[in-house]
């Protein structure tokens, strides 16, 4: 059995998914802080002061202690049940643009892949000694026939 699950990990299609699944996750951080950190404060600014993640509606009773907090992290920490459609739209866009950016990634790689069409060549003319050996051989099926 562990013959059999070391050839299974040594295929080069589980070693290629696995490094696949932890560079995604990685990209995944870097598009999360894209979106986090750069894009939605922009966006933010551009409709007046905006913060997406500040968005969300109060469902549940709220402590004493956060009665009155504009924390949607402390909130959810304390239990409260809260509706952030704030962090939803943080979320769509992270989707949307990390959906866009392997586009662009698919895309490149298929237009790097994909040969160019070559028209395809003439063939070479018949050497003279084929040509030869060719008409010998017709002659001598006209003679057996």
């Amino acid at each position: 059995m562990f013959k059999d699950f070391k050839a299974f990990i040594a295929r080069g299609n589980v070693l290629d998914l696995a490094v696949a699944v932890m560079i995604g996750a990685a990209f995944g951080k870097i598009v999360s802080s894209l979106t986090d950190d750069i894009l939605m404060p922009i966006i933010g600014k551009i409709f007046g002061g905006l913060d997406f993640s500040s968005h969300f509606v109060v469902l549940g009773k709220v402590p004493a202690a956060l009665a009155g907090s504009t924390d949607y992290a402390a909130l959810k920490k304390a239990g409260v049940s809260v509706f952030g459609y704030g962090a939803f739209i943080t979320q769509v866009v992270n989707f949307l643009i990390l959906a866009f950016i392997i586009f662009l990634i698919v895309r490149a790689a298929t237009k790097l892949m994909t040969k160019p069409e070559v028209a395809p060549a003439e063939p070479a003319a018949e050497p003279a000694d084929v040509a030869l050996l060719r008409e010998i051989r017709d002659e001598l099926r006209k003679r057996a026939a």
